[in-house]
């Protein structure tokens, strides 16, 4: 019997564990579910005479080392900088390893230790990074092996809110960590456009946006993503001319999005004192010119020009912005008060279902004729735990897992799937998981 260690049991991986389990019985597999959380662990198994569940405390080295040494493969969902303390024991122990996040400069520097060990690290299996880097590669070696020169490329992902269960001004519910996403685009996003490197600063990021319609789920916005120069290399399109990738959100979003940013209370650099007894509309004031005679709604109209019954102002009254409500958040930075609030208004209710939606652009030169390509994917989750998220998330990841404990994927050292090896049979068993890009000349 195979056994395969499952690292993380969260709402990422509600997806890729049922996979594991599902298919466990026919491959002979034993799933063994770790956690912080035996519970959460559990409730991952759910009874499965395939599947074993165990507390881990992933700083405990011993138990973890005893637990990697007893698996074939290990599939890490941790938080990102904790990936790294895994790879390690994999190398050491000779264990292969699969991971939907980006592969750090750590994890990085283990490629030819991994190679030594005969040991696969494969890194962005999930949904973006993952799917994209899959998607888009199939279609760029499909280009090139038709003759065709790539002009220009853009890529677009969002996790959002199924159309009929939108139901916000907004627009938008967390379907994944909410941190990440009040922290997005911290930095200066960096893309190449006509052949010229271009930055976009954080204040700036937010004002800057693409407007495209996706198949007949109608009207998005992207914002630039941190780095897309990486790119270039990773998709072995070195010398292309245009280069941009970016979020997906609903027309609008950003706009009144850019409020947090130019206030500060997206910052997570420092605590706010007493943040436990201030309420939202004192966090909003904090953070806006001292007057005595203009109310807190009146200063932010007046900063921003904005009037109070304009869009973005309601946007902001519907979070409960300017009420007396208070967190009671201690030793908070302004970041964490705002995830708070959000938190209140954005979580899935309990008949919500999610979307994800990605499209790829892209421009080429074939035969002399310049033409142009939209590949397209829509996903709709089940309901708020099997979420479109958790889907796409996790089952890149599991397919690989299964791919490589049968010898299909073979590859070793730091790899991420951007090769035909890998996103061949890894898209085809998507597609028949209903996972399908549509392309459309435009």
């Amino acid at each position: 019997m195979r056994n395969i260690l499952v690292i993380g049991a969260g709402r990422s991986a509600v997806i890729l564990i049922k996979y594991l389990l599902d298919n466990a019985q026919e491959n002979n597999w034993l799933v063994t579910i770790a956690d912080f959380s035996e519970e959460l662990a559990k409730k991952a198994v759910a009874n499965n005479k395939n599947g074993k569940a165990i507390f881990l405390n992933v700083t405990d080295q011993k138990k973890r080392e005893e637990e990697i040494g007893k698996a074939d493969i290990v599939v890490s969902m941790l938080p990102a900088s904790m990936h790294i303390t895994v790879a390690n024991d994999c190398v050491k122990l000779r264990k292969n390893m699969v991971t939907a996040s980006y592969v750090s400069n750590e994890i990085a520097d283990l490629g030819e230790s991994a190679k030594q060990a005969g040991v696969l690290l494969l890194n962005e299996m999930g949904l973006d990074p993952g799917i994209d880097h899959m998607s888009a590669m199939e279609v760029i070696d499909k280009i090139k092996k038709k003759g065709g020169k790539l002009t220009s490329f853009k890529s677009f992902c969002g996790g959002l809110i199924h159309p009929d269960f939108d139901n916000n001004p907004w627009n938008y519910k967390f379907t994944w960590n909410p941190r990440n996403v009040v922290l997005a685009g911290k930095g200066t996003a960096q893309y190449i456009e006509n052949g010229e490197c271009k930055e976009i600063p954080y204040t700036k990021l937010f004002e800057r946006t693409e407007t495209m319609t996706v198949l007949d789920a109608g009207e998005f916005e992207g914002y630039a993503n941190r780095d897309s120069l990486s790119y270039r290399k990773a998709y072995d399109i070195e010398n292309i001319p245009t280069l941009f990738r970016g979020t997906l959100r609903r027309k609008g979003f950003s706009k009144a999005w850019n409020i947090f940013v130019q206030l500060g209370m997206t910052d997570d650099s420092y605590k706010i004192e007493n943040s436990e007894i201030i309420s939202n509309r004192e966090l909003v004031d904090i953070f806006l010119p001292k007057n005595d005679t203009l109310s807190t709604e009146e200063k932010l109209c007046k900063k921003f020009n904005l009037t109070t019954e304009g869009v973005i102002f309601k946007k902001l009254n519907w979070l409960g912005l300017f009420s007396n409500e208070k967190v009671g958040i201690q030793n908070a930075s302004p970041a964490q008060l705002l995830q708070a609030i959000l938190e209140s208004k954005w979580t899935l209710g309990s008949e919500d279902k999610d979307l994800i939606v990605m499209q790829h652009q892209f421009e080429y030169v074939q035969n002399g004729e310049q033409k142009k390509l939209n590949s397209s994917l829509l996903v709709f989750g089940y309901d708020p735990r099997y979420t479109a998220m958790a889907k796409t998330v996790g089952l890149p990841v599991a397919i690989a897992t299964k791919l490589i404990l049968s010898g299909e994927i073979n590859s070793v050292g730091v790899k991420i799937p951007t090769t035909k090896d890998i996103y061949i049979p890894v898209l085809k068993e998507l597609s028949e998981n209903g996972i399908n890009f549509v392309e459309e000349l435009v």
